[in-house]
């Protein structure tokens, strides 16, 4: 038994690299029955996507805490600590409740199957389940780690299933083909329960329409059940219209930018509105929700002239440039890169040297972060350099940008971690 957290997450954190890091989700079940199958005693909405899973999530999420909802959400990765990972109406799990929830599972894993570990992340998912039924929230917002078929949390029946977008990334679990990609994020539809997807690839569609159809899922998809329209800036707002079969919202702001976050609040507002007899959620709560909602690390403004976005796929990293040049037309466009080894970096870092005025190349503290003269040499710009020190590349940014110079620092969510960490210190 810990008494230390830190020491508990430690142990807990090199778990990734043990030899039972592909342990099969039945470990996962096998352990929740140990514990009362604590997952079964709460309602849940599941998210799974390439990218926009977390935006959509968190529009969700915003939405029932305006209908005062108690609501638990389960998503990764952290951007500062573990704890950020479980929380309920925005409250962090306690450091002594996480600390306990951990306990409990490693003693099980150590008695009942000796010592053979799930996964760092299968074991945090437990621990959001067991958190979420003590607290009895009225319901969890589960997002996937990777996939959906085999991933950690598909061990619930939710209300709703929701899809964001099917892209290459993970190949080397999920696989080559967007069809396999398709087919394990499809994973998380279940027999009768509707489903909602914004996925646009028609080969990924096609095998999202068969699952539902083989499980009798009811299925909404996006430009055919639903419609996001009239996308514009006002007042330091996106605002856009949506249609959802033959009702019609107006109007409605986010705080968020980009039309794939539009398209991803209007995926969370048909959730919703698909479950609405399971909750009472008004239009009023609606929109003041999504006009609250907030995604740290996604487009995310420090100051007039920084901005950080997890962009850690090409389909992520599209999204993100068209972004940009929407909200900055016209400016000159910086860029600091860091990014993990198992991306696309190729493809990612060619995208960008399209609109680049500079790169900066870096790297950063994780066992798979990509070394910065690998990201380099897939640059084919003029002017790239790779450096040690981003934080100067910051620093320098500040003292030195002019009134048409924005600083774009993406590629990998977990550096987006150090650098808002970095960020928040300066009080931008």
């Amino acid at each position: 038994m810990y008494t230390n957290l830190q020491e508990c997450l430690d142990f807990v954190f090199s778990i990734r690299t043990s030899t039972y890091k592909r342990t099969p989700l039945e470990m996962i079940e096998d352990i929740l029955n140990d514990l009362g199958n604590p997952h079964h005693t709460f309602k849940t909405i599941h998210f799974a996507g390439s990218n926009g899973k977390g935006s959509t999530l968190n529009a969700v999420d915003s939405i029932l805490k305006e209908a005062d909802l108690q609501v638990g959400v389960f998503t990764s990765p952290h951007i500062h600590r573990v704890n950020e990972r479980i929380r309920i109406n925005e409250v962090q799990i306690p450091d002594d409740k996480l600390l306990d929830y951990l306990n409990q599972v490693l003693s099980i894993v150590e008695t009942k199957y000796d010592g053979k570990y799930p996964t760092f992340f299968g074991i945090i998912t437990i621990v959001a389940y067991m958190h979420f039924a003590e607290q009895q929230v009225d319901v969890a917002l589960i997002e996937t780690g990777i996939g959906g078929l085999r991933d950690s949390t598909n061990v619930i029946t939710p209300l709703i299933s929701v899809i964001t977008t099917v892209s290459y990334d993970h190949t080397d679990v999920l696989g080559e083909t967007i069809q396999e990609i398709a087919s394990e994020k499809a994973g998380i539809i279940k027999p009768g329960v509707p489903v909602v997807s914004s996925v646009k690839n028609p080969e990924a569609q096609v095998v999202i329409r068969e699952t539902a159809a083989e499980k009798n899922a009811p299925l909404q998809q996006l430009e055919e059940h639903m419609k996001v329209s009239n996308v514009r800036l006002e007042d330091g707002y996106q605002v856009f219209d949506l249609e959802i079969g033959e009702a019609r919202l107006e109007n409605i702001a986010l705080s968020m930018f980009g039309i794939h976050q539009a398209e991803n609040a209007g995926l969370a507002v048909t959730a919703v509105k698909t479950i609405a007899d399971s909750f009472n959620v008004s239009d009023e709560a609606i929109y003041a929700g999504l006009k609250k909602a907030k995604w740290a690390g996604r487009f995310e403004k420090f100051g007039d002239h920084i901005v950080i976005d997890g962009a850690h796929n090409p389909e992520g990293m599209t999204m993100l440039l068209q972004t940009l040049t929407a909200v900055y037309p016209e400016y000159k466009y910086h860029f600091l890169y860091a990014a993990l080894e198992e991306k696309d970096n190729a493809s990612s870092v060619a995208m960008v040297d399209q609109v680049a005025t500079d790169i900066t190349f870096t790297s950063f503290h994780h066992a798979g972060a990509t070394p910065k003269e690998k990201l380099m040499d897939y640059s084919s710009h003029t002017e790239k350099s790779a450096v040690d020190d981003w934080k100067k590349v910051i620093t320098d940014f500040q003292s030195s940008h002019g009134e048409t110079d924005v600083l774009v620092i993406t590629g990998s969510l977990y550096f987006m971690s150090e650098v808002r960490e970095y960020l928040v210190t300066l009080n931008l």
